[in-house]
């Protein structure tokens, strides 16, 4: 068997291992992990930014390539996360608004 016919189905069972395993403590403290995670990175590359600002305005900008990097990095991880969070509200949102 080559291409399509090779790849085997999903049973109901290997679902429901799945969705126990999403729903567990473990999993849940992993995310609070990875986000928190994601936010201290964001946080350093925006510090970054600000003293790569700084250098900048006092003339001690030793390479002005590096400086704009740290900004950019800063500027597009800022609005990455920005764009979680409204995605996030809007799934919380949505789940407000779902009749039981």
């Amino acid at each position: 068997m080559s291409g399509i016919e090779s790849i085997s189905g999903i049973s109901s069972a290997d679902l429901l291992k799945q969705k126990s395993k999403i729903g567990s403590v473990d999993s849940d403290d992993a995310f609070a992990k990875h986000l928190k995670s994601a936010l201290n990175e964001v946080n350093e590359l925006q510090q970054k930014s600000e003293n790569a600002l700084g250098d900048m305005a006092t003339g001690q900008v030793k390479d002005l390539h590096q400086a704009a990097l740290a900004i950019g990095k800063a500027e597009t991880s800022m609005k990455l996360m920005l764009e979680i969070r409204n995605k996030a509200l809007n799934a919380y949102k949505e789940l407000g608004r779902t009749q039981i």
